[in-house]
């Protein structure tokens, strides 16, 4: 890689590692073009010469969210439970919720359809976020069958996917804390369980 190249991908890398700061401490409404390329130190029009398009660069920004939570799955999936299909699915629904609730600027950014149905591209690779949706909901699959979940498991996986997700965006925006107020059970913990449990089969002795 000759210089110049070098200072292009440091350049691309640092209009991505804005973005993810300021959708970490202020939100998706923060990712304008304009204070993007302000905060990195360059001209507005300087990251059309990396991300032909606003959703290209939105799209690099959220596979680093992706990214993250994959880097934290094996760790996740490696505590008690670890030899227990039923116990990986519950791990990997509570590492789920927890990046949401730790991330909710990136999470929200992760799953935008606008991003995901393929219509942001990032540059000449022509990559999609929808493929770094892929590999997760892939695992939550294979693991979903290993639990016995009939003859259609990308459905219950699909559907449970769905409610761990509801778990995570009711909870993070204050309803479900409100509507369980007073029940001494409520936990975010009981909530993964109750998803798992209302998904896959019973377990058998």
């Amino acid at each position: 890689m000759d210089q110049r190249d070098h200072q292009d991908s440091g350049l691309r890398e640092r209009l991505i590692d804005v973005g993810v700061e300021l959708v970490t401490s202020e939100g998706t409404a923060a990712l304008g073009l304009r204070e993007i390329a302000r905060r990195a130190g360059v001209s507005h029009g300087a990251p059309r010469r990396y991300f032909p398009t606003h959703h290209s660069l939105l799209s690099a920004i959220a596979r680093r969210g992706f990214e993250e939570f994959g880097s934290r799955v094996p760790a996740a999936m490696a505590g008690p439970g670890a030899d227990d299909p039923r116990g990986q699915v519950r791990a990997l629904g509570s590492a789920y919720v927890g990046y949401a609730l730790e991330h909710p600027g990136m999470f929200e950014l992760m799953f935008r359809h606008d991003l995901l149905d393929g219509a942001g591209r990032d540059g000449p690779s022509g990559a999609r976020l929808r493929d770094s949706t892929l590999p997760m909901f892939e695992l939550l699959v294979s693991l979903v069958a290993r639990c016995g979940a009939g003859d259609q498991p990308r459905i219950t996986a699909a559907a449970l996917w769905a409610n761990l997700h509801g778990v995570a965006q009711l909870w993070s925006r204050g309803s479900l804390p409100l509507a369980l107020d007073g029940d001494p059970a409520a936990s975010l913990d009981r909530l993964v369980d109750a998803a798992v449990d209302a998904h896959l089969p019973e377990r058998r002795p």
